[in-house]
């Protein structure tokens, strides 16, 4: 099946029905549904190949949103384009990924009109919005004129690739994963299987992170169940509390760092959330102390999901019950975990020699199945050394505990050596979310002459809060030993993190790095 028959399930059941709402504007599934087939049989009479690649720059927007489902009913593939990307990182991906369609706000096609000597491949340039009068970009409306409004004749094959998605960059520089049509959908269906609904319950999602992450995907599980997709242009938390209780929201994904701010807010005990069925979380290590909190605040629906890009979105879930142990929220060991593997899917622990593991051993965490990417973009050496012997190797160290929980220890990129030990830093990290007075933090290694690496914490405080270095390793001495407790705290404004939210370990780690010999 093609990745769009999601959003096709809700418009032959509903058609008049409101797929997505974004301020004052609704939309309902025919208006986008044809809008989309319009957006396919234009690229398509205009000589665009199949498999072509092709971008969307864009605040979340429904529009938007409609022509990533139009170049993926055209057969293209679509690179996910961050619009809060700094310029050089959005020429790259565009110019790195072969783009030769894009459409984009048109707030920037002034940057696209910069941009476009380096970008010798773009050929179509499409404007959603109002006019720009720039040379050589195409307004939508005039692009699709003489378009039909019909599905196009052409069906994407299972294995065609549907997205090129640039990895996440949190420990070296984006590569761009190949996604096709039936792991996507594998993707969709491990959600709608992970988050079932009554058939006659209705669904409400809400989108507050980008649409070219998971925020997007998860639209397809609610929309095939023909709900409506509420939309935010741009991060603003109170108003995503306002939107819950307005639009009387079913479910929504945040990344932890989106959760921890939340809880942060006077008055949040007070809202209404007795509408949300599913708090979805995931993209990061959480915090065990502010899940429990979370938990408190918005009742017993946090959702964990684990996935990478290369297995996006799907890899392993905690539902919102296995929060629970005996009616009381479980203890850390369980919260920690990421959840039982999904249905599609086989997951192991797999030691340097590619044997599984029993439970309770670390090793590597290891997929396979249709939710598996096909490959990196033009990468075959880095493809093979990923996927071996049709196992996804994830870089992720974990194991398996004997009730069937997978646990994430940390990246094997980002294990600290020191002085001959291994230190996870997602184990400090936990100790050190629990302070009281600390928002976030990472922990890395820093170069040492004669432990090799030193254990690092740099911290993040709540607004109005002070602690001091002695203070907070006195703090963690006694609770993860002399070994594991950081030998350094440095204390930052803003922990440098993704346009997804993700913090850049590798930004943290390079500053101690910068003069020394190290892969950062």
């Amino acid at each position: 099946m093609a990745i769009t028959d999601f959003f096709d399930r809700g418009w032959r059941s509903a058609p008049e029905a409101v797929a997505f709402v974004a301020e004052d504007r609704t939309f309902t599934y025919r208006e986008i549904g044809e809008l989309s087939c319009r957006i396919a049989n234009a690229l398509a009479n205009s000589g665009v190949s199949r498999e072509t690649k092709g971008a969307v720059l864009a605040a979340n927007d429904p529009l938007a949103w409609a022509c990533v489902l139009g170049m993926w009913r055209a057969g293209l593939a679509w690179v996910p384009v961050n619009p809060a990307n700094p310029a050089e990182e959005i020429r790259r991906l565009l110019a790195g990924f072969d783009c030769e369609v894009l459409f984009c706000h048109e707030q920037f096609v002034p940057l696209v009109e910069k941009l476009r000597p380096d970008l010798a491949g773009l050929r179509t340039v499409v404007c959603i919005g109002e006019s720009t009068g720039a040379a050589d970009v195409t307004m939508l409306d005039a692009f699709i004129a003489d378009a039909r409004a019909e599905l196009p004749g052409h069906t994407p094959a299972p294995d065609a690739v549907a997205g090129i998605m640039p990895t996440g960059g949190t420990t070296g520089a984006p590569k761009g994963v190949m996604n096709t049509h039936r792991g996507l959908g594998v993707s969709v269906v491990h959600q709608m299987l992970a988050a079932p609904y009554p058939a006659d319950e209705p669904v409400v999602n809400l989108v507050a992170a980008p649409m070219t992450h998971t925020a997007g995907l998860l639209t397809l599980p609610c929309a095939a169940r023909g709900g409506t997709v509420v939309v935010m242009s741009r991060p603003d938390p109170l108003k995503l509390l306002d939107l819950i209780e307005r639009h009387r929201v079913t479910e929504l994904f945040l990344p932890p760092t989106v959760i921890y701010r939340l809880l942060e807010i006077p008055g949040i005990e007070q809202r209404d959330f007795s509408s949300l069925k599913y708090l979805m979380y995931g993209s990061a290590p959480m915090s065990t102390e502010k899940l429990r909190r979370a938990i408190e605040v918005f009742g017993p629906v946090l959702f964990q999901g684990y996935g990478q890009t290369e297995a996006p979105s799907g890899i392993a879930f905690l539902r919102p019950e296995e929060h629970f142990t005996d009616g009381r929220i479980a203890d850390d060991a369980r919260l920690s975990a990421a959840g039982r593997p999904a249905p599609l899917v086989r997951v192991e622990i797999l030691d340097g020699d590619g044997r599984i593991l029993p439970a309770g051993e670390p090793g590597e965490i290891c997929v396979r199945g249709d939710l598996v990417m096909k490959g990196y973009y033009k990468d075959p050496v880095r493809t093979a050394e990923t996927i071996v012997d049709g196992w996804l190797h994830t870089g992720d160290i974990g194991h398996l505990d004997h009730e069937g929980f997978l646990h994430i220890t940390d990246r094997k990129k980002d294990m600290i050596i020191s002085g001959g030990f291994n230190v996870y830093p997602s184990e400090v990290e936990q100790i050190i979310w629990r302070h009281p007075a600390v928002q976030d933090c990472a922990v890395v290694g820093a170069p040492h002459p004669d432990w090799g690496e030193a254990v690092t914490a740099v911290v993040e405080l709540n607004e109005g809060e002070e602690l001091t270095e002695a203070d907070l390793i006195a703090y963690c001495r006694p609770r993860l030993g002399g070994i594991k407790t950081p030998k350094r705290v440095e204390f930052v404004t803003q922990l440098p993190r993704s346009p997804n939210g993700k913090v850049l370990k590798k930004d943290v780690r390079a500053p101690f790095w910068r003069d020394h010999q190290r892969r950062i």
